[in-house]
């Protein structure tokens, strides 16, 4: 990873994180996806930190997915669920962690990155903010089970199974209808001190109070997932097809992907 591509500062009791590729609208490298979870038990182990803020930097995206050119090197099964153990271990901790998150949000938040919003307890946004996973439009590829159960546990199945299906990217004001959105803001601007009040009037309640509802509404959530479902097999059909090669060729040479099923 290079220095500076995840950014982390303090403002009070409020710990900030910022995706920093704007160039790349702060798509995801395998490091970054490491840095967060790393950052995620360090303020887990500082008593001082009471809230967690995610931002993207630049004004275009939160997150754009993962860096697409990194799946060119994917051959065999095992790169392709060592990159969603990495997806589950990292954002499952950003989900785990005792203190509450709030992603603030601008511009896309696709892919990885809905995802990695998916797992903040709180969401707030601006007239920019975009949410979808396109990845039957796009990529090919799929999702790993944690990465379902978040989208399900978020939105339900049928809106989960629209957003899929139809790859489509969801504007702020039909977010907020979805739940997707805690609170709209009428401006880009507004949300970054928005987020900052927020984290502070939470930061101010009682710790353990927040900690012991977060966790219970986390045991509650686990409690409605099948025990022992593993998602390896569709994990590698998606990820070893001649359909996965072609949607990253297509999406690097900017044409459309023709899909074979195969």
């Amino acid at each position: 990873m290079s220095e500076g591509e995840v950014l982390t500062r303090r403002q009070g009791p409020v710990l900030w994180v910022t995706f920093n590729r704007p160039e790349q609208r702060n798509a995801m490298t395998f490091e970054m996806y490491d840095r967060l979870g790393e950052i995620c038990h360090e303020a887990a182990a500082d008593e001082e930190v009471r809230c967690l803020v995610l931002e993207g930097a630049g004004e275009k995206a939160f997150v754009a997915g993962t860096d697409i050119s990194l799946f060119r090197s994917f051959a065999t099964a095992e790169d392709a669920l060592e990159y969603e153990g990495r997806m589950e271990r990292n954002i499952g901790a950003l989900a785990g962690l005792q203190i509450p998150v709030i992603a603030a949000l601008r511009g896309a938040c696709t892919g990885g990155g809905f995802a990695i919003a998916a797992a903040c307890d709180l969401r707030l946004g601006g007239p920019s903010a975009k949410f979808g996973i396109p990845i039957a439009r796009t990529l090919g590829n799929t999702l790993s089970m944690a990465s379902l159960n978040l989208l399900v546990d978020l939105l339900g199945v049928a809106r989960a199974k629209e957003l899929l299906f139809t790859a489509r990217l969801v504007e702020a004001p039909e977010a907020l209808s979805w739940g997707l959105l805690n609170e709209l803001l009428p401006s880009d601007a507004e949300v970054a001190p928005r987020a900052q009040a927020l984290a502070e009037q939470i930061a101010a309640n009682a710790p353990l109070t927040l900690r012991s509802v977060k966790e219970g509404i986390r045991r509650i959530m686990e409690a409605r997932h099948l025990p022992g479902t593993d998602a390896a097999d569709l994990i590698t059909m998606a990820y070893l097809s001649e359909d996965f090669k072609e949607g990253m060729s297509a999406f690097l040479e900017k044409r459309k992907p023709q899909w074979r099923g195969r």
